[in-house]
């Protein structure tokens, strides 16, 4: 039975592979986005008001697909084995790669913010998904800052 569960660890690399898959789809995304914000730049010589929002969805996509990456190198390197890579890339435990993950989704949700923010269309409903981002966000700064027990 030791055998087995000492040999079960390897059961992370489904989750691995996965991600690293997931993370190529989204670095191919941000690339497509990139090529769809150049073009946009270019047709419009600059002028298109929704110039901002493509960059900023550019900036998202390619945030995401680093984040997947990172959560990849982390579960194999708390799994499987180490790995040589800048320490910032890596979770030396899960609460750490939790507080990772709550980093990236207030980042994400920032940038969704600023979307709607350069959308602005009605006043009251930007108000309403500002004060959500706003409890969501200081709920997973709070996790990162208060969470860890030693």
């Amino acid at each position: 039975m030791k055998t087995i569960l000492e040999k079960s660890k390897y059961l992370a690399i489904i989750g691995v592979i996965s991600l690293l898959i997931a993370s190529l789809a989204a670095f191919v995304w941000g690339t497509l986005k990139t090529v769809t914000a150049t073009l946009l730049v270019i047709q419009s010589a600059g002028r298109d008001a929704g110039i901002t929002i493509e960059l900023i969805e550019v900036v998202d996509s390619f945030l995401i697909a680093t984040a997947i990456l990172i959560f990849a190198t982390s579960l194999y390197e708390l799994f499987i084995g180490t790995l040589e890579l800048p320490g910032w890339m890596l979770a030396h435990d899960l609460y750490e790669l939790k507080s990772k993950l709550s980093s990236m989704i207030v980042l994400v949700m920032a940038v969704k913010f600023l979307e709607k923010l350069l959308e602005l269309k009605d006043a009251e409903a930007l108000l309403q998904t500002g004060i959500a981002t706003a409890l969501v966000s200081a709920v997973l700064i709070a996790f990162g800052y208060f969470g860890k027990k030693d």
